[in-house]
């Protein structure tokens, strides 16, 4: 009697225990369901909001490098001007002597010394936005002209930096024989191009006989076996001239 009691006893606790199991096993499910109900709309706004914020800072990207589009940065001029059109006549006759290129008050919107005040010796870099690109762009492309000074592009803090970052690949690329640039902030490679085909070597004309001895022969046999029209003609002449000597 004893003994069934225990058994009907470990049967009833393992019922229990799996009623426990599948109710904690169905409020974990139901919690996971509310919360999923909760949370995906919360995910999908946060995506959003981060999709919104991917575009907003590629914007900001534009505009600053849309602002900066018509700038150049001079490095290397003489820092002896007391005032901006001082500044400005220095410019003016830098490009003048140099480049030959004429550069007017009204073609520039904003010039001024970049730093705080001076302190050193060496010159402080001078800002020069022009009112139109096509100007800068004339400028920019005879850059290697200069005989004191050189010219940059003005570029951002970030992108000064990622230039920077790229330098020793730069380097390393050229060094391997590649043609490699920086190009705003990206490191552009390509590699030489070898021209695998080889020149054959230049002969002087030569004889049918010696250069296409195969053609020369089937040339010669087709002259052997043609026959003269004449050749042809004769016997039919004399054929005639016989049948009439006989009709006679």
């Amino acid at each position: 009697m004893e003994e069934q009691f225990q058994m009907l006893f470990d049967k009833m606790k393992l019922e229990m225990q799996k009623q426990t199991a599948d109710l904690k096993e169905s409020l974990t499910q139901n919690y996971r369901d509310y919360m999923d109900e909760k949370l995906n709309p919360v995910i999908e706004e946060n995506q959003q909001l981060k999709q919104k914020i991917t575009n907003l800072e590629k914007e900001i990207e534009y505009l600053k490098r849309d602002k900066k589009s018509n700038n150049i940065i001079i490095f290397g001029l003489d820092e002896t001007e007391k005032s901006t059109t001082e500044l400005f006549k220095s410019v003016q006759e830098t490009f003048q002597g140099d480049l030959n290129i004429n550069v007017e008050e009204n073609e520039v919107n904003k010039l001024y010394r970049l730093g705080k005040n001076k302190v050193e010796i060496k010159p402080r870099p001078v800002l020069c936005s022009f009112t139109n690109g096509w100007k800068k762009g004339e400028i920019m492309k005879c850059k290697r002209s200069f005989k004191k000074i050189h010219v940059s592009e003005d570029y951002s803090k970030e992108v000064l930096e990622k230039r920077k970052a790229l330098q020793p690949q730069l380097l390393e690329e050229r060094k391997k024989g590649n043609t490699a640039f920086l190009k705003y902030d990206r490191l552009i490679v390509k590699e030489p191009t070898t021209d695998k085909r080889k020149r054959e070597a230049t002969t002087s004309p030569q004889s049918p006989s010696k250069t296409h001895p195969r053609k020369q022969q089937m040339l010669s046999s087709i002259k052997t076996n043609r026959k003269n029209a004449f050749d042809v003609l004769r016997p039919r002449s004399n054929s005639l001239t016989n049948n009439i000597h006989k009709n006679q």
